[in-house]
């Protein structure tokens, strides 16, 4: 009997943790039915794919069939399918962005186009797209100015600089949205707010494929590369596949191939990129759990922390690291310190004796063991100070997601990415 019932419990287990990866089929929706038909009529056939809910993803797209290693095609979107600025230039605010000057950037013309066809509601040939686009985003430009202020650096830093771009491309582009007005009954200030336009740029930045397009006369210098793929956007980005992604001439189709295994109603994953967390979280909005690119960032600041003011060689150490790129991307990875945060560190203990060496050492040559030594403990001494700032700031975001409730996505957030560092800071004290 018991051994019936164990039998029983793990088929029980085994279903349970299959139905979870499976996800469950959104395809009855009316947005998906809706896109599904509108896409059809561009030439889109679909290739086993269904849109789903996801435990840990939350929106996706599941295969209902295997897929194998042999560059299986998972998707191939038509061109008519795709918004480029080709899109934006033959619909009605072509011919206003023609005669602007200076020219807007193919950037500014998406966004714009964004938000003219949202505007439009059921008047927009593009509504079907439009309906099943998120309405918010997590990227660091929307997160509230508590939770910016608990970003590890030097992510806080990118947070603000991101920010103050997106401001910035608002102000710049208020004169531009004002000559639109003749195709709005509604005062254009009202439409093309900062709001609106911070959901186009994160519409664009989060789900953009790269398409490079000819240069047009009508477009700033800025590269032309952006298109948005309906459908092929509710792909999820996972660190451990490999796929190959492109326009096909032939076809006419932007096509997506996999090199990796997927089992059948499992989610199919393409790959953003080799990203660390904190480059997921700035530009897409979400962090990747068990992420193999992820790192801790040290500023110069910590690093200086640890060294002596009076060295009288400090300031020419700070020198020679500026010079050579090495004050920038020193890390923690989950293999421990990064060779260019130990080769730093190395020239920075370097003693005045062996003052001049330091060109040996930026080449990663061990000049004594005293200044290894040296260079091992500092290492260790950072880690764990970086261990108790993570902690801490998983302490201050856990009080305040008790206070503020209408913070809690976004802290959750940056709560995931501090305990991803806090399992790379442990790893590496560990090893060191």
């Amino acid at each position: 009997m018991k051994k019936s019932r164990g039998r029983t419990g793990r088929k029980r287990q085994r279903k349970h943790l299959q139905s979870c990866m499976a996800g469950v089929n959104c395809s009855h929706k009316l947005e998906y039915i809706k896109l599904k038909k509108w896409l059809k009529d561009r030439g889109f056939q679909d290739l086993n794919l269904r849109p789903a809910e996801f435990l840990d993803t939350g929106r996706g797209l599941m295969t209902t069939r295997a897929l194998q290693v042999s560059r299986d095609l998972i998707i191939s979107l038509p061109e008519k399918c795709l918004l480029t600025t080709a899109t934006v230039l033959s619909s009605c605010l072509g011919e206003y962005i023609l005669k602007w000057k200076p020219p807007v950037s193919p950037l500014v013309a998406l966004c714009t186009f964004l938000i003219a066809e949202k505007h439009a509601g059921e008047d927009s040939l593009w509504k079907p797209y439009l309906d099943v686009l998120p309405k918010t985003y997590t990227c660091c430009v929307c997160l509230e100015q508590d939770v910016v202020s608990l970003l590890p650096e030097p992510l806080r830093k990118k947070a603000q600089e991101q920010k103050a771009m997106v401001q910035e491309l608002y102000m710049s582009s208020k004169a531009f949205f004002s000559s639109l007005q003749p195709l709005f009954a509604e005062n254009t200030g009202n439409i093309f707010n900062y709001s609106a336009l911070e959901w186009a740029w994160c519409t664009v930045n989060t789900r953009t494929i790269y398409m490079k397009q000819s240069q047009r006369e009508c477009f700033s210098l800025e590269p032309d590369v952006y298109a948005l793929a309906p459908y092929l956007d509710l792909l999820n980005h996972s660190p451990n596949v490999q796929v190959k992604a492109a326009f096909n001439e032939q076809t006419r189709s932007y096509e997506i191939q996999t090199n990796s295994q997927c089992k059948k109603y499992e989610e199919v994953f393409i790959c953003y990129g080799p990203h660390d967390n904190q480059r997921l979280l700035l530009e897409y909005g979400f962090v990747a759990m068990d992420n193999p690119h992820s790192s801790v960032y040290v500023s110069s600041d910590i690093l200086l922390k640890y060294f002596p003011p009076l060295d009288k060689q400090r300031n020419a150490k700070l020198s020679i690291l500026k010079d050579h790129d090495f004050l920038e991307n020193l890390t923690f990875g989950w293999d421990g310190p990064s060779w260019r945060l130990l080769i730093a560190l190395r020239v920075l203990c370097l003693g005045a004796d062996d003052f001049t060496c330091w060109r040996r050492t930026l080449l990663g040559d061990v000049i004594s063991a005293s200044n290894e030594q040296q260079a091992w403990n500092i290492t260790a001494k950072i880690c764990q100070f970086l261990i108790e700032e993570t902690q801490h700031g998983l302490l201050q975001i856990s009080q305040l997601k008790r206070s503020k409730e209408n913070l809690r996505k976004q802290l959750a957030l940056v709560e995931a990415l501090c305990l991803e560092e806090l399992k790379i800071l442990q790893k590496s004290a560990e090893i060191l």
